[in-house]
């Protein structure tokens, strides 16, 4: 791919922290990375399998006095300094004047007219434009902007980099989340942060395959997970969160039907850029600007949209509807097997009821058998107990009676 055609594009991601050591050990539980030396002093890879995945750098006293630890993406242009003249007469900033990277290319650190820092970068001929594929777990897939101002930023990037403005999803209260284009495809969004006190920044996602597992890990390696797992339109699920030393970032789980698909073939880009003194931004990604993306997503496709390959609002649910009959069919079976158990009790009752109605006319029917039995047949406790019940039929009922019997005789 020739300089004129990654202007852009998004092409490197680079970390900078108070403590590289532990951020590696963090993100390589996260994120299936692995660190691995650059061949430069303090710079480090991210290695996502074989491919270049970013950089990790110290912030350094001198260059980032007062900067927290922050994400910086850099974007491509054929002309460093030609992009960074343009990003001035455009109301942005020069953060870091254009500088080379022996073997490597040249890059400079801009600042759009709202504050938030990005870089430029134009590979040497020889190492390639640097970018991930994009479609494998371990990618950066989404980018996502939260401004000041809509429009001016819009306008800002527009210009300076070719992007092309998407569609437009109303998010109520929280106003438009704007799709931005590149080559015919969705690459990122914009929106206006609903703090005003929230410095502008930008937002990387990371595929991941498992959202709710990297949620886990966030926590579990002393993280903080400022929102999510939660799922958007499209079906893709996202986690937003803070490393151990500040550095906001977010991963996103790919939908169902996109995990089914093969991964696009990994290119081996380049070795990465490494500034030759750390940039200061202008703004950086805070806990308050990723939390305010929290209660946009529940309307629309905002914190972080699903992959680039289709629009949010085009995708397929995550899952497909049943048919309308299908549950009634289910909720049915109980109810059958229910009324039968029921009959069969009610059968059981009345057969036990004829055995116990056979017993008592049987056991009636013998008594009367023995009671019409002639003496001679009779058992001698039957026979005694006919006698007794003749005499006690013969006697008096009381003394009163015999007494007047007596004197009656």
């Amino acid at each position: 791919m020739s300089n004129a055609d990654i202007r852009g594009r998004f092409i490197w991601h680079e970390l900078m922290t108070t403590d590289p050591e532990a951020a590696g050990a963090f993100y390589s539980n996260v994120i299936p990375w692995k660190t691995q030396p650059s061949g430069m002093p303090s710079y480090t890879l991210w290695m996502s399998g074989k491919t270049r995945a970013g950089g990790l750098m110290a912030l350094s006293d001198s260059g980032a006095a007062g900067t927290p630890p922050h994400w910086l993406i850099y974007v491509g242009t054929p002309d460093v300094d030609a992009t960074a003249e343009t990003a001035r007469r455009l109301g942005g900033k020069i953060l870091k004047s254009p500088a080379d990277i022996p073997n490597v290319g040249r890059f400079a650190v801009l600042s759009d007219p709202q504050g938030a820092a990005f870089a430029v970068f134009t590979p040497s001929p020889s190492s390639g434009d640097g970018a991930s594929p994009g479609g494998a777990v371990g990618d950066f897939t989404w980018h996502e902007l939260a401004t000041t101002d809509l429009d001016s930023a819009l306008k800002f990037y527009t210009e300076l980099f070719g992007w092309s403005k998407g569609a437009g999803h109303d998010m109520g209260p929280m106003g438009i989340y704007q799709l931005i284009s590149h080559g015919g495809q969705d690459v990122g969004g914009m929106y206006k942060a609903r703090d005003a006190s929230t410095p502008p920044s930008w937002l990387s996602y990371t595929r991941v395959a498992d959202a709710g597992k990297a949620a886990s890990a966030v926590k579990a390696g002393g993280g903080r997970v400022l929102n999510g797992p939660m799922e958007v339109p499209g079906g893709s699920w996202i986690v937003m969160a803070l490393d151990p030393q500040g550095g906001a970032f977010a991963v996103v789980e790919a939908p169902k039907a996109a995990k089914a698909e093969a991964p696009a073939a990994a290119k081996k880009p380049p070795a990465a850029p490494k500034p030759a003194a750390p940039p200061k931004p202008a703004a950086t990604p805070t806990p308050a600007q990723a939390a305010a993306a929290k209660p946009a997503a529940a309307t629309a496709p905002t914190a972080a949209s699903p992959p680039a390959a289709k629009p949010p609002a085009a995708k397929p649910p995550a899952a497909a509807a049943k048919p309308a009959g299908a549950a009634p069919a289910k909720r049915a079976a109980p109810k059958k097997a229910a009324a039968k158990k029921a009959t069969r009790k009610k059968a059981a009752g009345k057969k036990v009821a004829k055995r116990a109605a056979k017993k008592t006319a049987a056991r009636r029917a013998s008594g009367k058998r023995r009671k019409m039995r002639p003496a001679a047949t009779q058992s001698p406790s039957t026979r005694r107990a006919v006698k007794g019940g003749a005499k006690s039929a013969k006697r008096p009922a009381s003394r009163s009676a015999r007494a007047k019997s007596r004197k009656r005789k």
